[in-house]
């Protein structure tokens, strides 16, 4: 696991919204609601959940609905996944809390989960992707219906992009522009330390989360520094997509190919083993195609 700098306690998304003034109106501009009270969230920041160096952003409770937020710079189609593991851990938390019984004879009631992850990397994506846990599951067992879903609903909050998000939550438009002036001040080879420098200047001069900058300057330029890795973040973009090239260079059927060989294999007495080196695939997927044959003929 990534070791997380404890000099630092907070991404700047987090820091940005860490008045429950500011969660709810974000709040308030996503679920198209109209609350006032910002006492009424209940928040529930997991402190221990770790990806990437980052802490999970936020997540609080309002009018029985459980929301977990997480802010992202790189994109990930393993969100889902790790949504779960979030609520999971709320909910664990949720039960013991309020004494509810998982063993008595009267069902228990548990907020609604929803999970909003907030993305501003630089790789291009749509204002709005619905991505599923089941996109995760094995294909093996294509006529099995699987016991549990979880949607993890990914919002692209980069300057141009949720325009009606944005004007809803001025916080937020804010946020993006002043992340997108960072952007361009480091492309044309400016240092980090100096263009952070420039831009919370501008920003306070524009208006641009002047009142938060102005307080909070030292802290920012800290936490820009050492968590506004550029050079690491293209890096990892390149990685990311020699990977999806190398993915989608392998033709479709390719799978059903190698089953088909390794099918005829099992014919001729080949072993899955044998089987997976001469189909070059997973041997564990081999060996679950091998049962099945056996268990056809």
């Amino acid at each position: 696991m990534v070791k997380v700098n404890k000099k630092y306690k907070d991404r700047l998304f987090r820091m940005v919204f860490n008045r429950k003034e500011e969660l709810l109106s974000l709040y308030n501009a996503i679920s198209h609601s109209e609350y006032t009270n910002p006492e009424e969230l209940e928040i529930n920041t997991l402190e221990d959940v770790i990806y990437m160096k980052m802490k999970n952003d936020l997540a609080f409770l309002i009018d029985d609905v459980l929301n977990l937020w997480e802010h992202q710079s790189t994109w990930n189609p393993n969100m889902p996944v790790r949504g779960t593991l979030y609520i999971v851990e709320e909910y664990r938390r949720y039960i013991e809390q309020n004494g509810l019984n998982l063993y008595g004879s009267r069902l228990i009631t548990l907020p609604i989960p929803q999970f909003y992850v907030f993305y501003n990397g630089l790789k291009e994506e749509p204002d709005y992707i619905e991505l599923k846990l089941s996109d995760a599951f094995s294909r093996v067992h294509s006529e099995l219906e699987p016991c549990m879903e979880f949607k993890a609903i990914m919002m692209n909050i980069n300057r141009g992009h949720n325009e009606g998000l944005m004007k809803q939550c001025s916080t937020l438009r804010e946020y993006a522009e002043f992340v997108a002036r960072i952007r361009e001040r480091t492309k044309d080879g400016t240092a980090l330390g100096t263009a952070v420098e420039d831009v919370m200047d501008s920003c306070i001069r524009d208006g641009v989360l002047a009142e938060f900058l102005s307080i909070h300057r030292a802290e920012v330029f800290e936490v820009l520094l050492t968590e506004y890795d550029e050079q690491r973040h293209i890096a990892d973009e390149k990685e990311l997509s020699r990977r999806e090239g190398k993915e989608e260079g392998r033709a479709e059927g390719t799978l059903e190919k190698a089953h088909e060989v390794a099918v005829n294999l099992f014919a001729k007495g080949i072993s899955a083993e044998e089987a997976a080196l001469i189909c070059g695939e997973d041997s564990s997927l081999v060996a679950e195609w091998h049962r099945e044959w056996e268990a056809a003929k």
